[in-house]
């Protein structure tokens, strides 16, 4: 399966890079996976759209529905049997434009906590390597 991250800005904190890097290594091992990063200056509907090209758009925003881990997996089971590429976009600190909002396929909450730019990469990382060893039977969701 072919995953494409897009993100507004990359992690600063040191501990939001490293397990940022550490969770798109790990889901290295199960997908084709990329990362962009999109400079601040560049938080626009037109770079963002660019960047995420025919893929399959999914936004986080703030007051968009939430799954499960499980139900991710579901997710994702689904779009790789759609041969589709998943590009899954985290906004700045702001959220996304609206007209990357709208064109979205699917739109997604983390939480309905509010969580610091940076770590919101590593959480969105994580649950996408949680939801693919679910998929792969390995024990890590356990």
């Amino acid at each position: 399966m072919r995953l494409h991250i897009v993100t507004i800005g990359k992690p600063k904190l040191v501990y939001a890079l490293a397990g940022f890097n550490e969770y798109i290594k790990r889901l290295g091992r199960m997908h084709d996976v990329r990362t962009t990063h999109i400079p601040n200056k560049h938080n626009d509907a037109e770079h963002i759209l660019k960047a995420a090209a025919d893929a399959h758009l999914v936004t986080l925003v703030i007051n968009g529905p939430q799954k499960t881990s499980k139900e991710l997996a579901q997710f994702l089971r689904k779009r790789e049997l759609e041969a589709m590429e998943v590009c899954f976009i985290i906004g700045g600190p702001d959220g996304l434009p609206k007209e990357v909002i709208d064109k979205s396929e699917t739109k997604i909450g983390l939480s309905k906590l509010t969580f610091p730019h940076d770590l919101a990469m590593v959480v969105l990382a994580e649950t996408l390597y949680r939801s693919s060893t679910i998929n792969a039977g390995h024990p890590y969701h356990h």
